[in-house]
């Protein structure tokens, strides 16, 4: 009886609840995500054809025009014009556009010549930029196939009844043709490969990343705490010395996680740049972690453990497929997405370790984090100096 009046057992399915609802929430993001103005390249480079009696034919405007056309309001694709191949290719490996459509030079010529004797099938390319992220760039390879096809339809339409006025026969190269006047080659580039967890190798290797990033920092703060401080002087230099451990922690970490990642078989197409690039983010969370830590001390981690579970199902969803508030308000302040596209880099682009957007984000966490917990030596000397001079 003693225990049904004990208030934590009345809480206890309050508390139950509570916790269900929030970790319930996590899994909001996932239901249902629908792609959303995902950015897709069109490159018309179509310079036309002459023909007798009728003028100049361009066929890849006609395309561009269909396309904007035929583009329903709620297209997961946001078509964006660019002017040449190679500037598209520039923008996939630079993670502009998810895949890209490209109209060659001759498709007019090629087009206008299925009605001849001496046929040849015009081609369209289809560019997939795997490495941004899978599911998104499959995404909008569906929907580049899904236009060619629709497209393909249509023609074959058009020469059936330009066949039939004519009311001539037409020749076996002609018919096979008509199957699918128009070819379209689909290229893979920034591939994920054949060992890279389907391209989730960047987001798997946070998770153990940030738990150790944790448990380090959790360490060093208990270390700490237990030390008998003398003075302000000494209580920094503690905090020195915690900041040089956690550089040996990172490195142990990072050249670590590389090493285990590689011995399972994921490629690992730079094993330094990518071992160093783990070791500043574990360092860039180990510095912010400490930090909350030397203000908040334990009562911080659930904090840290609510980033892990709220932000690992967006880590692995392209900004697109999220709604604006996860998209907005969550997964722009997430830290360990500058980690995750910083890896991308790295593992799909063919990038080295340099001075981009991911590192100096995460050197800017390290460096902010580093100066709040310096100062949190400098708060403890001050209260401790008031205690001190309460007791005298």
């Amino acid at each position: 009886m003693k225990l049904l009046k004990n208030k934590f057992v009345l809480l206890s399915p309050i508390i139950v609840l509570a916790v269900v609802l929030i970790f319930g929430l996590t899994l909001a993001p996932s239901v249902k995500p629908t792609p959303k103005n995902l950015p897709v390249a069109f490159v018309n480079e179509d310079e036309g054809v002459d023909i007798p009696n009728q003028g100049k034919l361009n066929m890849g405007d006609k395309m561009a025009d269909m396309i904007k056309e035929k583009a329903p309001k709620e297209s997961p694709v946001k078509w964006i014009e660019v002017d040449s191949e190679e500037k598209v290719k520039r923008g996939l490996d630079n993670q502009e556009y998810y895949a890209a459509l490209v109209i060659p030079k001759d498709f007019s010529a090629k087009q206008a010549s299925l009605r001849t004797p001496m046929p040849s099938s015009p081609e369209v390319h289809i560019l997939i930029n795997q490495g941004m992220n899978t599911l998104a760039s499959n995404v909008a390879g569906q929907v580049l196939n899904g236009v060619v096809d629709t497209i393909n339809q249509q023609v074959r339409t058009q020469l059936l009844a330009g066949f039939e006025k004519q009311g001539g026969t037409i020749t076996a190269t002609q018919a096979s043709l008509l199957v699918s006047p128009i070819i379209k080659t689909v290229t893979n580039v920034n591939e994920i490969g054949t060992n890279s967890m389907n391209g989730n190798a960047p987001v798997s290797l946070f998770q153990p990343l940030w738990m150790a990033s944790i448990a380090g920092s959790v360490v060093l703060f208990f270390m700490v705490n237990k030390l008998s401080i003398a003075n302000r002087k000494e209580d920094v230099t503690t905090r020195f010395i915690q900041v040089l451990m956690g550089i040996v922690l990172a490195l142990v970490a990072g050249f670590g996680l590389t090493w285990i990642v590689n011995l399972l078989g994921v490629d690992i197409p730079q094993f330094t740049d990518i071992a160093l690039f783990l070791s500043l983010a574990f360092f860039s969370f180990f510095l912010m972690i400490s930090a909350v830590l030397s203000w908040l001390g334990m009562r911080g981690i659930p904090l840290f453990i609510l980033i892990l579970f709220f932000g690992a199902p967006l880590l692995a969803m392209a900004p697109e497929f999220m709604s604006p508030f996860y998209r907005d308000w969550v997964y722009s302040w997430l830290p360990m997405r500058f980690m995750v596209e910083g890896l991308r880099e790295l593992m799909f682009f063919g990038k080295s370790l340099n001075w981009n957007t991911p590192t100096a984000v995460l050197i800017g966490i390290g460096a902010v984090s580093l100066v709040v917990l310096i100062a949190s030596a400098l708060k403890t000397s001050r209260e401790k100096d008031a205690a001190s001079q309460v007791e005298i």
